[in-house]
This record gives C-alpha cells, structure tokens and sequence, in this order.
C-alpha cells in the first residue's frame, strides 16, 4: 500500500512539474504577445485611442440583446457579456498587429544596421586617418633623424647653428601649407561639383526622373548580386592563386630536375665526346693493325714459300763447308794478326826514321 501511494506521488510530481513547464511556456508567449501589443500601442496616434459610444461599438445583436433583456440583471449581464466580446481581438486583427510590429522591427533593424554601418565607416576612416598620420610622423621622424639628429650624432665636436635646424622646419611648415593649398583647391573642386550634381537631381527631380523607393530597391538588390558575384569572383582568385602556387612548386621541382638532368646531359656528352675520340683512335689502331697485319701476312706467305723451296744440304757437305769456313776464320785471324804487328813495326821504323830525319835537319816523315 505504502509503494502505490509512493508511486501515485512520483506521478503527481512528475504531472506538476510538466504543468509548470507548460504554464511557463503559455506565460512567455503570452508575455511576448503582451510586449507586442503594448509596443503596437504606443506606435498609435492617442486621438486613435478615445473610447467610441456605446451605441457605436455594439453590433446589432448586442443593441437587440439590451432591448429584449428583462429586468436589471439581465441587461447588466448581458451589457458585460457584449463589453468582452468586443474587447476581445480576432485572429486577422492579431495577424496584421503581428504583421506590423514584424515591418516596424525590420524597419528598426534596417536603421540600426545604417546606423551602425556609418559608426562602422566612421571608425574606419579614423584608423584610415590614423595610420596616414602614423605614417607621416615616422617618415617625418626618420627625415628628421636623418638630416638634422644624424650630423649631431657624428659631429660631436662641431657646434652646429640654429639656423640650419630654423632652415629644415621652415621647408617642413612650406610644405605643408602647400599641401593645404592643394587640399582647399581639391576641396573647392569638390564643392562645385557637388554643387553640379545637385543641381542636376534638383532638374531631374522637376522632370520627374529622380529615382525613388523602389529604384533603391532594386539597386540594392543588384548592389547584392554583385556583391555575391564579386565574392565568388574572389573565392575563384584565391583558389587560382592556390592552384598558382601548387602548380609553382611543380615547375620548381621541374626546373631543379631538368638543371640535374641537364648537366647530366652535359656530363653524358663529354663522355660520348670522349668515347667518339676514343673510338677514331681505335679505328685508326685497327687500320694499322690491319695493315700492319697484311704486311705480316705478306711476309709470312714469303717466307713460307721460302721455307718450302729450302733444300737441306747432305751431311758430309755441310761437315765440309764448316770445316773450311773454320780454316778460312783462322786464316782471316792470322793474317789479321800479320796485319797488327806489319803495323806496329811501321810505327817503330817510323819513329826511329823521324828521329834520324830531325838528327839530320830535315823535316820529319808521315807513316802510312
């Protein structure tokens, strides 16, 4: 019994916790519709809101209802009854307050996006203007660095003249009233022709040729496009310039292997150089060789022919032939040595008739 009653509490809680969700959702939406009408509300003219008679604003049926009813009650009731239809609103009045109050919010929004977009150009030209000035400080600051702090900075020694330093912010404070000289002529310029183009709205606006809402409209809308156009035109370019630099770093791998294939070439170029000048030598050794061997073969052939003529001679003849060639040598080494010493007395005889020539005062005599 005691987990039934537990259970059937668990229930409850969970049912009123839902209820409590729901009733928190049906409050905000009927907070919302409250914030709604009382913003539609205070948008409308006070004299729109002056209470109408009685008699106006009951229909037909609750004029009928007053008349019929008997007694006070009845026409009390009734007169209540027809109060709080009429307070109550329809659903097409609920949709066109809701269809206002959505113009009146995105007429809002537009506002406060221009609003916001001239607070948004106004910070921009005022970091625009900012860097400019940033810009002209630090060069005017390097100027000034360079032509007047630099030549105290090495010339420590020198005292330098007040008048160069008088000179330099003289030609700075010229050059700028220069540029406020081209500045309010470009001004002027301006001026007139802004003066022009609003003359010219002005005569086109009499023509009944000025632009209106709905042209606005539709250059905004065209303003759109092309700015959709533009972006896509630009994811194109980046994604261009990414295939750009893909397709960069491929010739550049490329170029490094045809410089590597290159000089490759190159060294395989000398080689076949080297092995042309090597193979005209060959050549040239094998056309000698060959000659060289037609010469062999030539004189190979001979001397085999000689061979095959050759006759050996008998024995005894060739025992008598060395026999006699030995005598003959020794024949040719004795008379050689009769030659020697026939010689040397020549030379002695010679002498000694010399010296018996000189003994007598003649001249003395050549041997032979």
């Amino acid at each position: 019994m005691a987990e039934m009653v537990q259970d059937v509490s668990e229930a409850d809680k969970r049912h009123l916790v839902e209820l409590v969700k729901e009733l928190r959702r049906s409050n905000a939406v009927l907070r919302a519709e409250t914030d709604m009408y009382e913003r539609y509300i205070s948008r409308l003219d006070p004299r729109d809101l002056v209470p109408q008679p009685l008699s106006d604003s009951l229909g037909a049926a609750a004029a009928s209802q007053l008349e019929i009813g008997g007694g006070r009650g009845r026409k009390i009731k009734t007169r209540t009854m027809a109060l709080e239809q009429l307070q109550r609103l329809t659903l097409e009045q609920k949709c066109d307050m809701a269809q206002r109050e959505l113009d009146e919010t995105r007429e809002d929004l537009e506002k406060l996006k221009e609003s916001s977009e001239r607070v948004l150009h106004n910070y921009k030209a005022t970091l625009e203007e900012a860097d400019i000035r940033l810009v002209e400080v630090k060069k005017a600051s390097y100027e000034f660095d360079r032509d007047v702090a630099k030549v105290l900075r090495e010339k420590r020694g020198v005292m330098m003249g007040a008048e160069k330093v008088i000179r330099y912010f003289e030609d700075r404070m010229r050059a700028k009233d220069t540029l406020v000289e081209k500045l309010r002529l470009k001004n002027a310029a301006l001026h007139v022709q802004k003066r022009k183009l609003q003359l010219q709205l002005r005569q086109k606006e009499e023509m009944g040729e000025a632009l209106h809402e709905v042209d606005f409209q539709q250059l905004k809308i065209e303003n759109s496009q092309y700015l959709k156009r533009i972006d896509e035109r630009n994811q194109d370019i980046l994604r261009l310039k990414l295939l750009a630099g893909n397709t960069l770093q491929v010739l550049n791998s490329y170029k490094k292997k045809l410089q590597s294939m290159t000089c490759e070439s190159k060294l395989l170029s000398s080689d076949i150089a080297s092995r042309k000048e090597m193979l005209v030598k060959i050549e040239e050794e094998t056309l000698q060789a060959e000659e060289e061997r037609a010469k062999a073969e030539t004189l190979n052939r001979k001397l085999r022919g000689q061979l095959a003529d050759f006759r050996v001679p008998h024995v005894l003849q060739y025992i008598t032939a060395k026999a006699s060639h030995s005598q003959l040598e020794q024949s040719v080494r004795a008379w050689e040595r009769k030659v020697k010493i026939s010689e040397m007395a020549l030379k002695t005889h010679t002498k000694t008739w010399n010296k018996l020539k000189k003994a007598a005062g003649a001249g003395p005599v050549t041997a032979r």
